[in-house]
């Protein structure tokens, strides 16, 4: 992934997907006009790579993945500007902000595929999981002859043990586990070339949260899939992806390659977020937390969206606070591949 600037390129031959200037709005009540729950995020996926999308709750992580495919919908929501160019299977490279209702039906769950974090919720309790699988297949891939065998190919593939007979099971007769490995097949049933996976072990123990883990890994090796992977651990982050896009209030803070992020952060909110993370046999006295909480899309700063929070601002001079409050921070090339969003970035690294 590299960060693609607002001015916009031609896309390159190995981008599976440009996210360019994407702004998503939202109606609002009472005397509240629109507001803005992501506001012009820009990236690029390259093919086979893995982006970790990271913040607190109620940064727009998800809005954002949902935008992408709209699958948000219109109203309340409403696509107030950007482009997503996708780079379908058949190397074609369609704008999917501008595709009719008919052909974003192929996109949703065929080229752009969707694992939530709340399987029990996502499956339909009255139907097997054979049978939305099958149809999952049968939608995006209406050259296979049979779809239930499919299905149990499918499962085996995943992981689950006695796939003939899992198929037939509704979900409530399967585990947390094995419900997620279950939407993981959904998913992959389509062949995607962009797989979205959206804080997918947030309801699994450890154990359970390593393996899908390490399978949604062995997939993309496997069937060369490009992975967003959104989340609020950094732990799980540091051991699948690529890269690292830190969001914050609906805006993309900083963007790095995994390692460079995790050793070297530059935006004052990125080291707030690894100095609350618990340091395993490192000897330390209370917990590190960021005071505050994200500011509401209804009520967002004019400029810096973490002014109120950061620890560089209580610091800064009347000057420079002025112009966190009040001017909105443009991206600053601080690495080889490495941008932050931040005024004072320079007292930062001083």
């Amino acid at each position: 992934m590299r960060l693609c600037r607002e001015e916009g390129r031609t896309m390159h031959n190995h981008n599976m997907l440009e996210v360019n200037n994407l702004s998503k709005n939202f109606a609002g009540t009472g005397r509240e006009t629109e507001f803005a729950a992501v506001d012009g995020i820009s990236f690029t996926l390259d093919a086979g790579e893995c982006l970790g999308l990271i913040g607190e709750s109620g940064c727009g992580k998800s809005v954002s993945c949902m935008a992408m495919a709209r699958l948000l919908p219109e109203p309340p929501a409403r696509i107030a500007a950007g482009k997503v160019m996708l780079q379908k299977r058949d190397g074609a490279v369609v704008d999917v902000l501008k595709l009719s209702g008919r052909e974003l039906r192929k996109i949703r769950g065929g080229e752009i595929a969707y694992i939530f974090q709340e399987p029990s919720v996502s499956l339909n309790p009255v139907f097997r999981v054979g049978e939305q699988i099958a149809e999952a297949v049968s939608l995006h891939r209406p050259d296979v002859a049979d779809p239930w065998a499919e299905a149990v190919e499918l499962l085996r593939r995943v992981g689950i043990p006695e796939p003939r007979d899992r198929v037939s099971r509704y979900p409530h007769e399967l585990s947390g586990g094995m419900q997620q490995r279950v939407m993981i097949a959904m998913a992959i049933a389509s062949r995607p070339s962009v797989l979205v996976a959206d804080e997918p072990t947030t309801a699994l123990d450890v154990t359970i949260q390593a393996q899908i883990l390490d399978l949604l890994l062995e997939l993309r090796r496997q069937m060369g899939m490009s992975i967003i992977l959104v989340t609020h651990n950094l732990g799980i982050v540091s051991e699948t992806a690529d890269h690292v896009a830190v969001m914050y209030a609906g805006r993309i803070a900083e963007y790095a390659p995994v390692r460079e992020l995790i050793d070297s952060p530059a935006h004052p909110y990125t080291k707030a977020l690894l100095s609350a993370v618990p340091v395993l046999g490192k000897e330390k006295g209370r917990l590190s937390t960021i005071p505050g909480s994200v500011p509401s899309p209804a009520n967002f700063p004019a400029g810096c969206r973490f002014s109120g929070r950061c620890a560089l601002y209580a610091e800064a001079s009347a000057a420079e606070q002025e112009r966190c409050r009040n001017i909105v921070p443009e991206f600053r090339k601080v690495g080889a591949s490495h941008y932050c969003a931040c005024h004072l970035l320079r007292r930062g690294e001083d």
